[in-house]
């Protein structure tokens, strides 16, 4: 295996390439669009290095990195890489270049690559790092590029969202913060390995005061606010519609497809391997949330006639389904029976779906900023008609995104949807009967979109719409080709983590 250290080259070059972009400002523009997207790239190049060398049959991380960092704190610069972290560098790996290059348009370019970069290693920190120090440090770095990519580059409510953006986000993060005060206060780690094993077996709990103590629910419910508002779980997802929409387009693909699913990652990463306990007593009243995101994010978006507002909606629809699968298995843990194959099949399809939503979720961000920008800044779903008469590319390669995210068969969103509701169904029926309605609601939004723009008569800012060049049709392709290939043979991504997925739900399972 190689020695060199692949991860911390993962997280690390993209921030080399946002100081060089600040310290190189006598380059061309062209010159810096292309040195600011080898550097996006460099990251996909490293990530298929560690697909290549990767073994799915081990659970435990691998190309781990761990060196002492601050002896007085017990801390460790810990970095390592198993399914669940593979198949979100991979995401990064992907959407980032593409979110890039869909921003070439974009004013002040060279101070907009160097912030995208700056977030773009921030994000790959956090699915990397094994230690809650430094997991907080790239949590929190996120924030501040993707502040003022929303603040300085968004739309006319840019500033007021970027501010609803950043106090959300810290607040909870402040959450989170004294809840790992005081875990470490009272384990003397920040290790995750390490507080997992004692989550585990009943040691934290006796630290924290025993089960049921105050002091351990409060510690849990700090830590499940902090990741909660990332996701975000509903009522806590008030601050993305506004953030995604005043976004640039580059910028929201990115918070979409990537920086959403850093607090999924958490509540996978943190949350359940630390709070088994407590999070499988809370399961029921967080499953009635995921249901409200699931129903209400639908709701939301078929109420829209903002297409960027509207796929923003969609967005908080399909993450609520990612948490109801997760809180349902938490919630059946240690039942008997079909348990075991119903938990294995939910967090397969939370896995899937988190890869597969951001593949599409980012490709519908770029179709809206393709109309956006054809159109002098309209994108009304009333602004438009007949779309696929005048610009046959565009639509086709729209179509599949947005079939994509409504989860037709031989797509990849179907994957991760199927499988997510057929656990969910064996684990907590009503739960299933209840999401169901979300699926009929994403298939009202998403067909009248797909109707109102994309057919009939070409009225609106139609007239004179031009189809996509190569150039820009280059970024959306590669989704495109991967939301075809998934959907056909899904075992393609799954095969990365059905063993790490096996073992979840063998701990999970009664002896």
């Amino acid at each position: 295996m190689s020695r060199l250290p692949l991860l911390s080259l993962l997280v690390f070059l993209p921030w080399f390439g946002a100081a060089a972009l600040a310290l190189l400002p006598r380059l061309s523009e062209a010159a810096h669009r292309r040195f600011a997207l080898a550097a996006s790239l460099s990251t996909l190049a490293v990530a298929l290095a560690l697909l290549r060398g990767f073994d799915p049959a081990r659970t435990a991380p691998q190309f781990v990195e761990k060196h002492a960092w601050i002896g007085a704190l017990n801390v460790n610069y810990h970095l390592g890489l198993d399914g669940l972290s593979l198949i979100l560098v991979l995401l990064t790996g992907l959407v980032a270049p593409a979110a890039l290059g869909a921003s070439f348009r974009s004013g002040e370019f060279r101070g907009f690559a160097a912030f995208f970069l700056t977030l773009q290693g921030a994000a790959l920190g956090v699915f990397l790092a094994l230690d809650f120090f430094h997991w907080f440090i790239f949590w929190e770095l996120s924030l501040i590029p993707a502040y003022f990519l929303i603040k300085i580059w968004g739309g006319p409510g840019a500033t007021r969202a970027a501010y609803q953006f950043v106090i959300y986000t810290i607040g909870g993060s402040a959450f989170l913060l004294l809840g790992f005060a005081s875990l470490f206060s009272a384990a003397g780690t920040f290790d995750f390995q390490q507080l997992a094993q004692l989550g585990a077996d009943g040691s934290l709990a006796r630290k924290l005061g025993g089960d049921g103590s105050w002091w351990l629910q409060a510690v849990f419910l700090g830590v499940l606010l902090g990741l909660a508002v990332k996701v975000p779980l509903w009522p806590f997802h008030t601050w993305l519609p506004p953030a995604y929409a005043e976004a640039p387009t580059g910028a929201s693909m990115f918070l979409t497809a990537v920086m959403s699913k850093m607090g999924v990652y958490g509540f996978l990463r943190i949350l359940w391997p630390i709070f088994p306990r407590e999070l499988q007593a809370a399961a029921p009243w967080l499953m009635v949330l995921a249901l409200g995101g699931v129903l209400l994010g639908a709701w939301g978006a078929m109420r829209q006639t903002d297409l960027k507002r509207m796929v923003a909606y969609s967005s908080v629809n399909h993450l609520s389904y990612c948490l109801l699968a997760l809180f349902a298995v938490a919630h059946a843990s240690g039942k008997s029976g079909a348990f075991s194959e119903a938990a294995t099949a939910a967090l397969s399809g939370t896995l899937l779906q988190m890869f597969n939503h951001g593949l599409s979720a980012a490709a519908l961000f770029f179709c809206v900023g393709v109309l956006e920008e054809r159109s002098g800044n309209r994108r009304g779903v009333d602004d438009f008609g007949g779309v696929r008469t005048v610009a046959p590319l565009f639509a086709a390669l729209t179509g599949v995104a947005m079939f994509s995210s409504l989860g037709l068969p031989g797509l990849n969103g179907f994957v991760g949807e199927f499988l997510i509701f057929r656990g969910v169904f064996g684990l907590a029926p009503w739960a299933a009967a209840i999401a169901a309605l979300g699926l009929l609601a994403t298939a009202i939004f998403l067909l009248t979109f797909w109707q109102r723009v994309f057919h009939g008569p070409v009225v609106g800012a139609t007239p004179g719409f031009k189809d996509l060049t190569l150039a820009e049709a280059v970024p959306l392709l590669p989704a495109t080709a991967l939301m075809v290939i998934l959907g056909v043979y899904p075992q393609l991504l799954a095969g990365l983590i059905n063993p790490l997925v096996t073992a979840w739900a063998g701990q999970l399972t009664p002896p």
